[in-house]
């Protein structure tokens, strides 16, 4: 796939509805690997988008991750054809407030897709709670299987399961580690009181005296 060509849209968000990301056999999924200040990071598409963005210590545990989420797949390595997408996917974790500009292919159930994109909803620099998010998709009850959409979510960040939090405020348990949970939310919380504390222009600049003005008021008066 040829990623200059793709339609920038942050927003985009495909919402097929299958019971596991495996998806038609023979699918090539591409991918490739790189590293940033969370760890090793595979970026993985599908000729729809962004189909999995897995985050670990090494390649090879991030390749069996993705080959156990697309058993039927076939994988390739995408090579210098995907440098392009890497960037783009190292440079938004580099800047996690921000957002993702390509398009995603999250794949799952159809709750675990109203719960996704639920989760995209939650500002950077806030969390919510796993009741609030069942809240919110109209399953108040089914706390836990909040929890267990967001332990099946395929895109990190972009999909910020990271937000969700106890009613407490405390951190359950990461896909990817409690502790990039907790480094995610520093980071987005840093980024939201640098904003904060950035001081405003003014909206004009202070007149200088008019000499002439203030000579012609002086002999009026």
């Amino acid at each position: 796939m040829d990623w200059s060509t793709l339609p920038t849209d942050g927003n985009r968000f495909e919402t097929a509805s299958c019971p596991t990301h495996a998806g038609p056999a023979g699918e090539p999924i591409r991918f490739a690997v790189g590293a940033c200040w969370l760890g090793t990071v595979l970026a993985a598409t599908s000729d729809k988008g962004i189909a999995s963005i897995l985050l670990g210590s090494n390649a090879q545990s991030l390749r069996r991750d993705l080959r156990a989420r697309w058993p039927a797949a076939v994988l390739v390595d995408g090579g210098a054809e995907l440098g392009l997408l890497l960037t783009k996917v190292l440079e938004f974790l580099e800047a996690p407030a921000g957002a993702l500009d390509l398009p995603l292919d999250a794949r799952g159930s159809e709750f675990q897709q109203r719960v996704w994109q639920t989760l995209r909803g939650i500002p950077s620099g806030s969390t919510a709670s796993y009741s609030e998010i069942a809240r919110r998709v109209g399953a108040p009850k089914e706390p836990y299987a909040v929890a267990d959409a967001c332990a099946a979510n395929p895109i990190a960040v972009a999909i910020p399961c990271h937000r969700v939090v106890r009613k407490d405020g405390t951190l359950a348990g990461y896909r990817w580690g409690v502790k990039r949970k907790r480094a995610l939310l520093e980071r987005e919380a840093g980024a939201r009181m640098d904003d904060a504390r950035e001081p405003a222009l003014p909206l004009t600049s202070p007149a200088a005296p008019d000499s002439a003005a203030t000579g012609s008021g002086a002999a009026t008066r």
